[in-house]
């Protein structure tokens, strides 16, 4: 049993507000602009109203790309065209601030944060504010042990609930997800997979540009590690700890609690999908207070969000991950605030004063 009561977290948690989506599009509809004009972006406006509890909505000034990094266990078995310690350099880039998903936030008026949760790397590798909430080096190979002991699964879901808080004490307005992790599609195909009841080869995708041959051993790998995943769904800690990782365990509470918290999130790629897809068993009603992003390509990824009903903003299928993907939607968030926000209603028509002159008798 969890010391975390999911069934509490799932009774605490609260849909958006509907009375400010509902005033969100009373507000467009007393504009004088055809009707529907503004299209999907006034959806987003009456999303953003309802997460918000606010119309006009605030600008989204205070974006953060929040990124998990850590890697697993399953990429010695070769399911990934990326070699090791790539996850390490990875993380340096971003750092170092030449990452594609710098490059992007830079553009776009986000700062990013990168947490090590279970890099494959000596433990002072990162400065400290980057790996003071790391549960392991590593993982377990998902498909033959467990990724996570119990204890570190809950440690890492707990690191994940804090950082929401974080995130929400600090003033952030919305949350890019992003991920960095060798083997992580894998895990996340999965978790994916297993949720979803579908077989292996449903969900595996090419990851990191594998071959044919790679992805059959993807394949093999998944097919083997749903087998073990089966017997825990019943409990999603222990769900985690068995075939996901600290990353994940992370980004599922760290999900969680930004719904708790009226935090709205970006989605990026098939990992965070994953993680959200977890967080939904836990919380029906948390994925309305996520939107995702973007698509990927990866076929475990459209599973996912056809079951959680959600539809992506974009059709870019960058999967360079890190959230750099799901950061081209930005703009599209910012100017249904600003439309919302700044559009003037009409001036309300004059109205006539009575004549004093009284009526001419015959």
């Amino acid at each position: 049993m969890t010391t975390f009561d999911l069934d509490e977290i799932s009774a605490r948690l609260a849909r958006p507000d509907d009375e400010y989506r509902l005033a969100a599009e009373e507000r467009f509809a007393a504009l004088d602009l055809p009707r529907g004009s503004l299209g999907e972006l006034q959806d987003l406006a009456g999303w953003l109203a309802a997460v918000q509890g606010k119309v006009p909505t605030k600008p989204l000034t205070r974006v953060k790309v929040l990124v998990f990094a850590a890697d697993h266990g399953i990429a010695s078995l070769g399911v990934s065209m990326l070699p090791p310690g790539s996850t390490e350099r990875r993380v340096r880039s971003i750092l170092d601030g030449t990452a594609p998903v710098n490059v992007l936030a830079r553009q776009f008026g986000a700062q990013v944060r990168v947490v090590d949760m279970a890099v494959d790397a000596a433990e002072d590798a990162f400065p400290a504010e980057v790996s003071r909430r790391r549960v392991r080096r590593g993982s377990g190979r998902i498909d033959v042990e467990n990724a996570l002991t119990r204890e570190q699964a809950e440690q890492a879901f707990a690191a994940g609930v804090a950082l929401a808080d974080e995130e929400a004490d600090s003033g952030t307005d919305l949350v890019v997800l992003g991920d960095l992790g060798v083997g992580s599609t894998t895990v996340a195909a999965v978790l994916i997979g297993v949720l979803c009841g579908t077989d292996a080869a449903v969900v595996t995708g090419r990851g990191s540009g594998i071959d044919d041959r790679i992805w059959m051993v993807k394949c093999a790998a998944i097919r083997d590690s749903l087998r073990r995943a089966r017997p825990v769904l019943a409990d999603q800690i222990d769900l985690l700890a068995a075939v996901g990782g600290a990353d994940f365990a992370a980004m599922a509470g760290f999900l969680l609690q930004c719904a708790m918290r009226r935090l709205p999130v970006l989605l990026d790629g098939v990992v965070g999908t994953a993680c959200a897809l977890v967080a939904q068993r836990i919380a029906f009603r948390a994925p309305e207070w996520w939107r995702a992003g973007q698509v990927t390509g990866e076929p475990a990824q459209a599973k996912a969000y056809e079951r959680m009903g959600i539809t992506p903003l974009l059709d870019q299928r960058v999967a360079v991950g890190a959230g750099a993907g799901a950061l081209m939607s930005l703009p599209l968030l910012q100017a249904a605030a600003a439309l919302l926000a700044e559009l003037p209603l009409p001036a309300p028509p004059p109205v006539e004063k009575p004549s004093d002159e009284k009526p001419a008798e015959d």
